[in-house]
């Protein structure tokens, strides 16, 4: 896990970023165990308490829970909810790109182009 200590994003949220990637990547499946919060603090040589609330993001969000003297660990996920999840990444990337597109003045047409040229590579 790389995380970018001279990111305007909080640590916390890129912990958390990057292990919801990981879970609706599949790539961490139900029932997997995360690092402990003071193995994952120590191998970031970061506070626990950071480590800590990215856990307790991704609690809130239903994504992982934790076992008493156990850790955290992936909860068994939902498809339609892995699927609203990366919907809601497609419709904030592709805000992102209509924001920019304002910006430098890009018309609905050269957006729709860009588009479809990015879909067919």
């Amino acid at each position: 896990m790389q995380i970018n200590q001279k990111s305007d994003v909080a640590l916390y949220q890129q912990i958390a970023e990057a292990f919801k990637a990981q879970i609706l990547s599949g790539e961490l499946k139900s029932g997997d165990y995360l690092p402990s919060v003071r193995a994952l603090a120590a191998d970031l040589k970061l506070s626990v308490v950071t480590t800590l609330k990215a856990y307790e993001q991704l609690t809130q969000e239903g994504l992982i829970s934790s076992k008493a003297g156990k850790g955290y660990y992936v909860n068994e996920q939902d498809e339609e909810m892995i699927r609203e999840q990366h919907i809601r990444i497609v419709e904030e990337n592709l805000q992102k790109a209509l924001d920019a597109a304002k910006i430098a003045n890009v018309s609905d047409e050269e957006v729709f182009i860009i588009l479809k040229t990015l879909m067919e590579v």
